[in-house]
């Protein structure tokens, strides 16, 4: 099974890069925490809106995963708002955002078998994700 964690950062000022964090490791047991680090990589992009740098992310680290098409992926973020984008169940107007959905949407079926969780609703994983990506 491979775990991908990632987290896409807004810049505090407009017109700076946004930055791309994303770890994945191959965990060779479910029921131990024996993991191995695959790839890890920080990214610097050109400048996006602040609401679709996570969906920004979530392309980019798809697109590392792109190896493991065959195997059990599970994609842990921390950004309840994506996830339920991505799930079909959020509701926004803005287009870029709407976009970016679809096309991740479309890149996930490409997947055998792929499970996004939301970090943010557990402290323990929240901890673990947090030191995970950290540069």
């Amino acid at each position: 099974m491979i775990k991908a964690y990632l987290v896409g950062i807004a810049s505090l000022y407009e017109g700076e890069d946004i930055e791309i964090r994303y770890a994945i490791y191959e965990d060779k047991s479910p029921l131990s925490e024996d993991e191995s680090l695959l790839s890890k990589e920080v990214i610097s992009a050109h400048y996006k809106k602040p609401a679709v740098v996570g969906a920004v992310a979530f392309l980019r680290t798809l697109k590392a995963l792109a190896k493991y098409m065959d195997q059990e992926v599970t994609i842990i973020v921390n950004d309840g708002a994506l996830c339920e984008f991505i799930r079909g169940t959020g509701n926004t107007k803005d287009k870029d955002v709407q976009r970016l959905v679809r096309e991740i949407q479309s890149e996930l079926l490409k997947f055998g078998h792929v499970t996004i969780k939301d970090a943010g609703v557990d402290f323990k994983e929240l901890e673990k994700w947090n030191e995970v990506l950290r540069a």
